[in-house]
């Protein structure tokens, strides 16, 4: 089954990879009828979720963010899959980071940084094209697949684009590996933390919400800058990337801090253009 799994994910790259854009694009469209028409996939948890976040919204409203919804998970979906057949130049300038030079003077110091994006926009992109635009090495973590064949391949395709993926089970170890010298360590921090003991709880989107401990623990202990990244959409298939500090001195702020300013930055994303956040996933399933 794994093999057979691994088989179709290639051979999806195949035919997504020979597509042009403006093609994918229009393919995009008929997996957006499928995906919100024909099979509902999750609908029920997106409604729910649009809803509790904008309660002031019509259901007007409210259907016309989830149909935006549903057409822009359609198209990330299909951009993941081209993203193993983009060349270096189609990657930077379709996912452009527009101030690299704020990442940049730290690495010319010799310190590292902590990159924390959220699920919005095309995140995907984000662990090839930073390492084609800063001067950093790129340390991203992810979950790694529970099939190997395909946790093998990402992992050879992404340090390709100079970035190495790192196991979230192997945080603390790859800390202490990569910190002697400077890395840029991307670390999406807006999924819902297993260990609720050690998660911070901040308000969000109406909502009492729990966030991972991780970036702020380890932007502590070895004291390095943490950056928000702000992804926005400019048109179908571009994006552009903002740097924006939220500290240079994590140790001096009161514990939580750089959490809340995470919160905010991603909050204010959000709320800007609702229909790019990762609204089919439980971020709330989880009580004080």
């Amino acid at each position: 089954m794994n093999m057979l799994s691994y088989l179709f994910l290639r051979f999806m790259i195949l035919i997504v990879g020979f597509m042009p854009f403006w093609l994918m694009y229009v393919f995009s469209d008929i997996v957006y009828f499928f995906i919100y028409h024909v099979s509902g996939y999750r609908r029920k948890v997106v409604t729910a979720n649009l809803i509790s976040c904008f309660p002031e919204k019509s259901k007007e409203e409210i259907k016309k963010l989830e149909k935006k919804y549903y057409h822009h998970l359609s198209d990330i979906s299909l951009e993941t899959f081209k993203g193993f057949s983009m060349s270096p130049k189609e990657l930077i300038r379709r996912h452009h980071i527009l101030n690299p030079e704020v990442a940049d003077f730290y690495f010319n110091k010799g310190i590292g940084a902590i990159a924390v994006p959220g699920h919005y926009n095309n995140w995907e992109w984000g662990s090839l094209s930073p390492g084609l635009q800063l001067k950093y090495p790129i340390v991203a973590f992810y979950k790694p697949f529970s099939n190997l064949y395909v946790d093998r391949y990402a992992k050879n395709h992404r340090a390709k684009f100079n970035t190495y993926l790192a196991s979230i089970n192997e945080t603390s170890k790859t800390f202490t590996e990569f910190a002697p010298k400077p890395h840029a360590y991307i670390m999406a921090s807006d999924q819902s933390p297993v260990n609720l003991k050690h998660a911070y709880w901040i308000d969000f989107l109406n909502h009492d919400t729990p966030w991972l401990h991780g970036p702020e623990k380890y932007a502590r202990i070895h004291n390095i800058p943490v950056v928000y990244v702000d992804i926005q959409k400019v048109k179908r298939g571009f994006y552009e990337l903002k740097l924006i500090l939220l500290t240079d001195n994590p140790s001096a702020l009161p514990e939580g801090e750089i959490t809340k300013l995470y919160v905010r930055h991603l909050e204010q994303s959000i709320l800007n253009e609702p229909a790019y956040w990762l609204w089919s996933h439980k971020r709330w399933k989880y009580k004080r």
